[in-house]
């Protein structure tokens, strides 16, 4: 055993050993597949990877008290988004939606109540994603909440490396010496908001908390990200968390 705990930051040294051993380690077939498929090693070149935009809609914000209620996946390139592989579950939360919950995602109960478990598509979804270098937008969601659901279901949860389009954000708005002089002077902090973040750089306003959209938008806003701040010869290890 690496010695890692679920939750557990894994440094970027630490991710090929880490994905190795979960592929010789894990029971479930889907997972097994899922870890035992390669990713672009940590030195390749961003435009050469391939990844996927990852998004979902919870019924709220703690992993062990709310469940997912919708996913959206689009693959993509730096180059190209691959809209014609997108996929798009409702899945069944297994408890109880709250009417703040669905004024905020839209998706309702009767939706709920005719939807799948999260088990039936979790064999295609880790599909999709092996092989690739999942992008997200505020991975304390997507991360946390997907390991913990599989976990519930298979036993064995799943954690691999992301990149975090609203990090990056921060790492530009939030953490520089301007930053913090803003801080200084009483200023409220710059939004990295996916929103906000999209009009920095002139990206067309979506409307939010669809989990198929936002999954687009995140996509559209890496490839704007590296395009002005990046190269796309800038190695994975730089990028991703």
């Amino acid at each position: 055993m690496l010695g890692i705990r679920p939750r557990q930051r894994v440094t970027q040294s630490d991710w090929a050993n880490y994905m190795a051993q979960r592929g010789q380690q894990a029971k479930d077939d889907a997972i097994k597949r899922f870890f035992s498929t390669p990713l672009p090693a940590s030195d390749t070149p961003i435009s050469d990877v391939p990844m996927v935009a990852l998004d979902m809609e919870t019924t709220g914000l703690d992993e062990d008290r709310h469940a997912i209620v919708s996913i959206g996946v689009v693959p993509f390139t730096l180059d190209r988004i691959k809209l014609a592989e997108r996929r798009y579950w409702v899945v069944n939360p297994t408890r109880p939606l709250a009417e703040a919950s669905i004024a905020f995602h839209h998706i309702t109960h009767s939706e709920v109540a005719e939807a799948p478990d999260l088990d039936i598509v979790l064999d295609e979804l880790l599909e999709m994603l092996a092989g690739h270098l999942v992008v997200v937008h505020f991975r304390n969601i997507e991360r946390p909440f997907l390991d913990t659901a599989i976990k519930a279901r298979r036993g064995e949860g799943v954690m691999f490396p992301m990149i975090d389009t609203m990090s990056l954000e921060a790492r530009l708005h939030r953490q520089t010496l301007w930053a913090r002089f803003r801080r200084w002077l009483g200023r409220p902090p710059v939004s990295i908001r996916l929103n906000a973040s999209r009009e920095r750089y002139g990206l067309p306003n979506y409307q939010g908390h669809h989990a198929l959209i936002d999954a687009l938008a995140t996509a559209e806003l890496l490839q704007a990200q590296i395009a002005n701040h990046y190269r796309p010869d800038t190695p994975l290890k730089d990028l991703w968390c």
